[in-house]
């Protein structure tokens, strides 16, 4: 199949053996970049830590001073490539998906990549999802540019790359595409879903390939909960409720408090914050696994458990809320790990003889992952993943709901990602009508049938007109006036003169969807967009007019 045909059928918002395949190699390229990713943070944490994460063993000094050194580099980096390029993580994955059919611009993704890997090396409390994301959607995009994909096609792709991302980050297949259609593309499309599920399929492979099939919470032990926890576990989820909301508000707090700083003096009083918290407490420190090892290791420590969940919710905030570039997924994991671990102390008493620390560990950390991000599905399934248990099914059912109703109705709590693009000032809403029309690729709909002509002389157009068919549009072209649709009366040219009118157009490569021509055409809500070829503006392909639009609009009502 040619390329020009490739692209002819990926601009039908239809499940294809095509849009499949190229959903894979978008998650091969995302899961290469992740790949990478992680192997670097490893590489160079295994010069000074004899595993990943363990800056308890490092000396006090080194715990301090090393996020600072990490926040100059990062803010260097950040300066070299322009601070205007420091727009990071998936609130703007989010945005770029939602208003630009998911491509993401190269120095972003450097800044990304780089400040992505050297905060996790340095102990700062982010999670690497957030990379992971933003450098699954770049390796899509780069791949649909490159083919000169209708950009329907693209913006599957971008939702290819964010799975694979994931799954390759936390070996979680399904979570990631129930995250991607939660949380990112915010839809459930049947020819959407397929794609992205392959992609995912792929990343989960790749990460299993390269480091192993095991998991973060694998190691936890899952013991099945009486009937009488239950009670328990509602107050435990409404609690968890309330904490999210809490966490989300304090974030926000940090992020417009500190807006009038510029990011140079910003990052540094990350690193400082971050050193200081790490000289105290370095169980604090990394993404989240240290304290999910100390809430295994002494669950029954209250005093030490306390201490590092304090330590590690205020190195999580002043991280990421003074624009450290990680991900938020990753500390929350570690913070509802030893939350549900603090709540499991008095649930003892309920069944004195069962061991089920590990149990409300992971009920603790599905609860708040649920009510922080708003993606209750999405936190349940991840738990089912990464526990590899499904005695936990239930019990993550009543806790995640109760969490995020809790969160939602009582406190009037609201995605985490939502609040930061609106802080940004970054759109992320699209019209009903908008959105169907971002899914079909221009060249689905553009009438073929059309004539050009490169002159206004009304004698040529009489002879043009009798020639064609009399439903044909008839196209004109000068080097003063551009292109423009003829419209004229039938009538009058069959008695020999020919009374012309003409309606500007503006052109749309092969790559549009019917959605930018909507943009063009609804103020008038009338006119024509021609259709040229992209690598070669003078070759006209097609012809879209309003009255199409609208008659789409009207009829497929499926994709309203």
């Amino acid at each position: 199949m040619s390329l020009n045909k490739l692209r002819r059928r990926l601009a039908k918002p239809k499940t294809s053996i095509q849009l499949c395949l190229l959903g894979v190699l978008a998650g091969l390229i995302a899961s290469i970049l992740i790949i990478a990713f992680r192997l670097t943070i490893e590489i160079v944490q295994g010069f000074f830590l004899s595993q990943p994460d363990t800056f308890s063993e490092l000396p006090e000094l080194y715990r301090l001073f090393i996020p600072v050194f990490a926040a100059l580099l990062i803010a260097t980096f950040a300066a070299l490539t322009g601070f205007k390029h420091y727009r990071l993580g998936i609130p703007y994955v989010i945005n770029r998906i939602k208003h630009h059919y998911g491509k993401m611009p190269i120095w972003n993704s450097a800044n990304q990549f780089f400040g992505g890997a050297v905060a996790l090396i340095a102990g700062f409390s982010v999670g690497r999802e957030g990379p992971s994301v933003h450098m699954g959607a770049t390796g899509a995009s780069i791949l649909a540019e490159r083919l000169h994909l209708p950009l329907n096609a693209a913006r599957t792709l971008s939702g290819c790359g964010i799975a694979a991302g994931i799954a390759a980050s936390f070996n979680t297949p399904l979570a990631a595409v129930i995250f991607v259609m939660e949380v990112v593309l915010r839809e459930y499309k049947v020819h959407i879903f397929v794609p992205i599920m392959l992609a995912a399929v792929i990343g989960a492979i790749s990460t299993q390939y390269m480091f192993g099939s095991g998991s973060e919470l694998s190691l936890i032990n899952i013991t099945p909960l009486s009937f009488w926890h239950y009670p328990y576990l509602i107050v435990c989820g409404a609690a968890l409720g309330a904490i999210a909301y809490a966490f989300n508000q304090n974030l926000m707090l940090i992020i417009k408090t500190s807006k009038p700083l510029s990011m140079f003096p910003r990052l540094l009083l990350a690193g400082l914050i971050a050193g200081l918290i790490g000289y105290a407490v370095p169980e604090a420190m990394g993404s989240g696994m240290s304290a999910i090892t100390q809430a295994l290791e002494s669950p029954n420590n209250m005093q030490l458990l306390t201490t590092i969940l304090i330590a590690k919710l205020l190195a999580t905030l002043f991280a990421i809320g003074l624009g450290i570039p990680g991900g938020l997924i990753g500390p929350v994991i570690g913070l509802g790990v030893v939350m549900g671990t603090l709540m499991s102390f008095f649930a003892q008493y309920i069944t004195p003889e069962a061991e089920i620390v590990g149990t409300y560990g992971v009920l603790g950390m599905a609860g708040l992952l649920a009510a922080t991000l708003h993606a209750p599905l999405a936190a349940l399934t991840a738990v089912m993943e990464l526990t590899s248990n499904p005695q936990i099914i239930v019990p993550a059912m009543l806790v995640i709901s109760t969490a995020y109703i809790t969160a939602l109705q009582v406190f009037g709590n609201r995605s985490i990602f939502l609040q930061q693009l609106d802080f940004q000032g970054l759109p992320y809403h699209v019209s009903p009508a908008k959105e169907a029309l971002q899914k079909v690729g221009i060249m689905e709909e553009m009438d073929e049938q059309f004539k050009l002509l490169y002159s206004d002389d009304k004698e040529q157009i009489k002879e043009s007109l009798a020639a064609v068919d009399s439903q044909t549009p008839l196209i004109v072209y000068d080097d003063e006036n551009g292109y423009r649709l003829a419209e004229y009366d039938l009538n009058l040219v069959s008695e020999g003169s020919v009374s012309v009118s003409y309606i500007p157009l503006q052109g749309l490569s092969t790559q549009a969807t019917l959605a930018d021509a909507f943009d063009i055409l609804k103020d008038k809500r009338s006119g024509a967009v021609y259709i040229y070829n992209q690598k070669d503006e003078k070759q006209i392909l097609g012809l879209l007019r309003w009255d199409q639009i609208r008659h789409i609009l009207t009829m497929r009502n499926s994709l309203l």
